[in-house]
């Protein structure tokens, strides 16, 4: 493990903001905030101010037209979701909004593993039926997180009197579908100041458009308290899609984290109950990203996402109740598959040498809505790119689908470089999907293989672990942890604050826990100061360790309660003898 402390700032720096804490100004330049304007929305998220106009959208008038004219005349609006926890809270935020306006609404999320990601034909077809049965002439699409690659489907859906408003936040091409408007933070004139939304969060730009606008029309009409009941799912989607902790999205889950909190949905409180959350904590960060979301995206992963989006929006007791288990249970099968297949696919990659800068994985047997996790733990337990890939296929020929994950090798930019050879593909820099003829296997390894040759280098397979900056332990008050906290929520890009300590010397040491896999220090500096630390998972660690021993650590700043007392704790990150 490298550790690499950030570059510290300059003098001009620190005068720059002399007001502020040089600990923290380390830590907001760390972050690329360095205007007051940023600081301030940072440290002190308003959502009054802090939260920008919807209608700086490119498109979002001609959109909203559209809309009103559907609910006027009581065309069928069909919101077409991912199979995601962004997708599926995304699509509940439209359609809640929807139907506050009095629109006639139906729910289209697709089965990943039949029709797989993105507007589909099937979708198209379904609410063709549903217009002739309905004896209805137009109808309307509006999708969420997804959409900006299906050039096809909105062709077929105009040909069948349908128009498409796309609301997505993925890359996206030249060939942009011609949709009725495309609502995403990079495309059109006037772009949007925040790029990095989640595509729930374009979904929600558009629900505050739609009830300002209805406001207009109705004064009586008051959107403010239903505009913010919307945030808990909002903030279960900008956490579970690991969309940058910064600017408006970190605005939007600190009042979404309030609201969630508070939740009034029936279906999210017998979640929060399964997941074995304690109703006297508060819900974190934590929580929604490792016990709500990984339980709501389980179901796409598995089965049919349906029955998540059914959980957040029933308002039936017993309902939610029986869907919490099933997810709860959906959850559990679908951890037992994910390490079979890691345990299956390190046996397949064998011994790893500098020379294999990319991993590859293939099973048929493999189940396509858990490709992605599996990728992502052996990405970072072998900090190398890594492709899992199992069979499919697709209107009578023979595929093989996959997904793609990395730290920092830029995964779309190699898909592009091959975009000759694959049927589809589309994601992030760090997290891809894709899909290519069975016979083409060879081809694309070896390709992917060049390039990742020639971008990645025997040092970047070393994992790093960035740290903020290094301090002392007197620097360690009160007054500092208050400030820490307001960097929280923390997430991709604003990670929980990191610090290196050198020349501790270890007074006392302890192995906590029912395995003893936990390690408790006594520490002391060369000031006489001393502090606790405890260390998840370095149990084995404390074996080599002797009190007296002195040790550097990278710490986070924690606290710890016991007997009605809080004291100042360290939670170790890493550490080695000095």
């Amino acid at each position: 493990m490298r550790w690499i402390v950030n570059k510290q700032i300059t003098t001009k720096e620190r005068n720059q903001f002399p007001q502020i804490n040089l600990i923290i100004l380390q830590l907001l330049f760390n972050r690329k905030l360095k205007t007051q304007k940023q600081i301030d929305e940072f440290l002190d998220p308003d959502y009054n101010q802090n939260v920008y106009d919807p209608f700086l959208f490119s498109g979002m008038n001609k959109t909203i037209k559209r809309i009103f004219s559907a609910i006027e005349n009581q065309e069928l609006i069909m919101v077409h979701g991912d199979y995601d926890a962004d997708g599926i809270c995304g699509s509940l935020i439209l359609i809640e909004t929807l139907e506050k306006l009095g629109a006639k609404t139906d729910i289209y999320i697709p089965d990943r593993a039949k029709e797989g990601y993105g507007l589909k034909e099937k979708a198209i077809d379904y609410i063709n039926q549903k217009n002739k049965e309905n004896k209805q002439e137009k109808g309307l699409i509006i999708t969420v997180d997804c959409g900006i690659k299906s050039a096809e489907a909105v062709e077929y859906a105009q040909k069948n009197n349908i128009d498409v408003i796309i609301t997505d936040h993925h890359i996206f091409d030249e060939n942009l579908p011609k949709a009725f408007t495309v609502i995403h933070t990079g495309i059109g004139e006037a772009l949007y100041p925040f790029k990095p939304l989640a595509g729930a969060g374009v979904a929600f730009k558009l629900a505050q458009v739609l009830l300002k606008e209805k406001q207009k029309m109705d004064d009586k009409f008051n959107f403010e308290g239903f505009e913010k009941w919307l945030l808990d799912l909002l903030a279960i989607a900008t956490i579970a899609d690991l969309v940058p902790m910064l600017g408006e999205n970190k605005t939007l889950t600190k009042y979404g984290l309030v609201v969630l909190n508070k939740t009034k949905r029936i279906g999210l409180k017998k979640l929060i109950e399964i997941s074995g959350f304690l109703p006297t904590s508060e819900l974190t960060v934590y929580n929604v990203g490792f016990q709500l979301a990984p339980r709501i995206n389980a179901t796409g992963r598995l089965k049919n996402a349906n029955t998540s989006y059914q959980l957040l929006k029933t308002q039936n007791e017993k309902e939610a109740e029986k869907i919490a288990k099933e997810l709860d249970e959906i959850n559990k099968k679908r951890q037992q598959i994910v390490e079979e297949i890691i345990l299956q696919a390190i046996n397949q990659i064998g011994i790893i040498t500098n020379k294999q800068k990319i991993l590859f994985a293939l099973d048929k047997n493999w189940p396509e809505g858990v490709l992605g996790l599996v990728a992502g733990k052996l990405c970072q337990k072998f900090n190398r790119p890594t492709l899992i890939m199992t069979h499919k296929e697709e209107n009578g020929q023979q595929l093989l689908i996959g997904s793609g994950r990395s730290n920092n090798f830029d995964l779309i930019s190699a898909l592009e470089k091959n975009k000759d050879i694959l049927v589809s593909f589309g994601g992030h820099k760090c997290a891809c999907g894709f899909k290519f003829l069975k016979n083409d296997l060879e081809n694309f390894r070896e390709k992917l293989i060049q390039i990742a040759k020639e971008e990645i280098s025997n040092q970047d397979l070393i994992p790093i672990l960035n740290i903020d900056q290094e301090i002392i332990l007197s620097d360690i008050t009160w007054e500092l942890f208050n400030e820490l906290k307001k960097f929280e929520p923390c997430g991709k890009e604003n990670p929980q604050p990191k610090f290196l300590i050198k020349n501790l010397k270890i007074i006392n040491l302890e192995k906590m826990g029912q395995e003893k896999q936990h390690l408790k220090l006594l520490v002391i500096d060369e000031k006489q100061k001393t502090i606790k630390m405890i260390g998840f998972g370095f149990g084995e660690k404390g074996d080599t360790l002797n009190i007296n021993d002195k040790i550097d650590v990278i710490v986070e700043i924690n606290f710890n309660k016991w007997n009605g007392n809080k004291e100042l704790q360290l939670k170790i990150v890493d550490l080695k003898n000095s």
